[in-house]
């Protein structure tokens, strides 16, 4: 197969910022930076990399620059060449990075905090008990069903209805996790070229899969203190007509933002209007610290609003369960093409789920303690360490959205690698690219957890503004 071409303006584009607040010699940072993009999944593996002549043009830089940075990738195993073919991405390690031994840090040192995502409740040891008592009955089947088990969708449909949105076990599907659930949506949505609108900042997965799927995308603006653009959310609905709009309206990832009742209306209501198919992503969504949660996005809303959810931010990340609440015409098209991407949901943990989903407003009630107590330590710490930094206190979710004031965030991410410390860069975020001055940091920390964290992302800010950063290495796993 051929290697998809990544051209040197588009190249020129995404590094856009990649000396800022390098030390480093021009082809180191310039190596770094490429290394940065390819494991945050910005260029993808297998693209073949611009020559470099016409790379050194776009980037103003002398050819020898860019030579040195491509061997510099080469000795790594980020880069390999091909006759005919020039300098291919790769992933070392066979494909997966491991940015714990190219760093030099002990594996058992790294602090992986790309992933926001809470530590088990205490309930789902008991649920797996409970579950257990109906395992002789369920291994009389197949083990797996892409409709879902009929008790957990009966209480799926149950809590959606507790909030303020009747609905029916018939309106649910159960999936393997939200991202499946996305995926899946988007397979069936979105047809090649179709456009798609998203917000920007955005949950990288879901960029990625309406990508894939052969959507357009539109994206729209979405800031962590003033939200969103009404006028602007109005005007990119009615101009671009976007065959599917994928939101979060609740605790959005990874800004925290939540839409206002009026922005609400301004989308629904332009949605309906060019026939737009609303996706509302609640993975978030319940985990309110601040003040009362909304309705569900598709309660009363005047056009086609699909829901989706997940256990995993509430419960456990190791439970892999997730859903969608669309109309049963939909859901029958959404279960014709699920077999060509995967075969059903696993039994046994649906019968883990189905015990807690019932449970789900006391497990919140439970946890908020301890993500408020998370959240007001991280925010305070960046604050009195980082007084110059922008650090938001969200009204709910896994993270804070912090606006660093230069776009030196993935030569930041770079130096606190060093340390073993792992972040995502702002810009894994931006479905357009961008965010060099923005970076996502969970507060689902310990308190020696967040003082180390805090520590050293206060080295390495001094670091970027002087000293060399040579840190290579990251990862595209985002949650």
């Amino acid at each position: 197969m051929t290697p998809v071409l990544l051209s040197a303006r588009s190249a020129a584009t995404l590094l856009t910022h990649w000396r800022a607040g390098s030390g480093a010699p021009a082809y180191e940072a310039l190596a770094d930076a490429v290394r940065v993009l390819v494991i945050d999944g910005r260029i993808p593996h297998g693209a073949r990399l611009p020559a470099e002549r016409g790379l050194a043009i776009a980037l103003g830089v002398s050819r020898t620059t860019v030579a040195n940075a491509y061997a510099r990738l080469r000795e790594d195993g980020y880069l390999t060449s091909l006759r005919g073919s020039g300098s291919v991405v790769r992933l070392p390690l066979e494909g997966r990075p491991d940015p714990e031994e190219l760093g030099g840090v002990v594996p058992a040192d790294v602090l992986d905090l790309r992933k926001a995502a809470l530590r088990s409740a205490p309930v789902v040891a008991e649920a797996v008990d409970r579950a257990m008592r109906h395992l002789p009955a369920a291994l009389a089947g197949i083990g797996f069903d892409t409709v879902g088990d009929p008790g957990l969708r009966t209480a799926i449909a149950e809590r959606y209805t507790a909030r303020g949105l009747p609905t029916s076990p018939s309106e649910v599907i159960v999936t393997v996790g939200a991202q499946h659930a996305i995926a899946l949506l988007a397979r069936v949505l979105v047809g090649r070229g179709d456009p798609v609108l998203v917000e920007s900042p955005t949950y990288p997965h879901a960029h990625e899969a309406l990508r894939a799927a052969g959507g357009r995308l539109v994206s729209v603006p979405v800031d962590p203190r003033g939200g969103w653009d009404e006028g602007v959310l109005d005007a990119t609905l009615r101009r671009s007509a976007p065959t599917m709009a994928y939101v979060m309206p609740e605790l959005h990832n990874p800004t925290g933002a939540t839409m206002p009742t009026s922005t609400r209306s301004v989308l629904l209501e332009a949605a309906a209007a060019v026939g737009t198919v609303v996706v509302a992503d609640e993975t978030m969504g319940e985990l309110r610290i601040d003040g009362p949660s909304a309705p569900p996005l598709a309660a009363g809303a005047p056009g086609e609003v699909v829901m989706v959810g997940s256990a995993d931010k509430v419960f456990w990340g190791g439970l892999r369960i997730g859903w969608i609440r669309a109309a049963p015409e939909l859901l029958h098209r959404l279960l014709l093409a699920r077999p060509t991407g995967d075969l059903g949901t696993p039994t046994l943990d649906q019968l883990v789920a189905r015990e807690l989903v019932p449970q789900t407003a006391a497990v919140l009630e439970a946890r908020r303690p301890a993500l408020r107590a998370g959240r007001d330590g991280l925010v305070a710490a960046l604050r009195e360490r980082l007084p110059e930094w922008d650090v938001p206190s969200p009204a709910g979710g896994l993270t804070t959205w912090i606006g660093l004031g230069r776009p030196v965030s993935t030569a930041l991410v770079l130096a606190a690698r060093s340390e073993g410390v792992v972040l995502a860069s702002g810009g894994v975020f931006g479905p357009d690219g961008g965010f060099e001055r923005s970076l996502r940091v969970p507060f689902t920390l310990s308190a020696a957890e967040r003082d180390r964290v805090v520590e050293t992302l206060a080295r390495s800010w001094e670091r970027v503004g002087g000293a060399a950063v040579g840190a290579r290495g990251s990862s595209a796993a985002v949650v």
